[in-house]
């Protein structure tokens, strides 16, 4: 019982459909039916403008973060947990990402799951998460495309858990547990891949900052 009841406070929290909320309260509309169609952070920054686009990002990473760090230590008085507690808190992560995208509060059409992914991530595994946001972070100024970037920091993240030279080594289940994310963000980035392939993906301009540079 208290694994259940930690899980859905998990999933809970990772539905709060942050960029639906802001949206409405700030722009009055649902980004849902604009830009994208999507309720994630890059949409959101599409269509609400970056400063509640970043907004919408911090808490979808914060939902992950809490999600795993913060929501297996509550102590609902419904006896031991059945397992330990690093996989509670991988569960916990977990759950919160399936809340992000198919958010009951908004008839189940949410995000695609990176931020809040990070988030968990962050809390688990943060080295592979900071080398990962690197990838992201070039591959977007290089490209405009967030689309690729996600996709490339998704499978950095785990390629590097799995080589990862310090002591101790990160536990298979963490391992595992980045592999099945970047294959879970690979599937919901499934259209973007066939705009990407088919050249009509698109671009944030603004974003690839090497242009301006060559502009002066």
């Amino acid at each position: 019982m208290a694994l259940a009841a930690v899980l859905v406070a998990a999933y809970l929290l990772g539905a709060f459909p942050s960029s639906v909320v802001f949206g409405r309260v700030f722009r009055g509309i649902d980004v849902r039916q604009h830009g994208s169609g999507n309720a994630g952070a890059t949409n959101a920054w599409r269509v609400l403008g970056w400063r509640l686009g970043v907004a919408v990002l911090i808490v979808d990473l914060a939902k992950g973060i809490l999600a795993t760090a913060v929501v297996p230590r509550i102590p609902f008085p419904l006896g031991p947990m059945p397992v330990d507690a690093s996989t509670v808190a991988v569960f916990c992560g977990v759950v919160a990402v399936v809340g992000h995208v198919f958010p009951v509060y908004i008839g189940f059409r949410g995000g695609k799951g990176v931020a809040t992914a990070a988030g968990m991530l962050v809390a688990l595994v943060p080295i592979p998460v900071a080398i990962g946001a690197g990838v992201f972070a070039v591959a977007v100024v290089a490209s405009g495309w967030v689309s690729l970037g996600s996709l490339l920091g998704a499978w950095t993240v785990p390629l590097v858990t799995l080589v990862h030279p310090g002591e101790p080594p990160y536990p298979p289940l963490f391992v595992a547990l980045t592999f099945v994310l970047a294959v879970f963000i690979t599937y919901t980035h499934r259209a973007n891949i066939r705009r990407l392939v088919a050249g009509t993906e698109r671009a944030f301009p603004n974003l690839q900052f090497w242009r301006r540079l060559l502009r002066k």
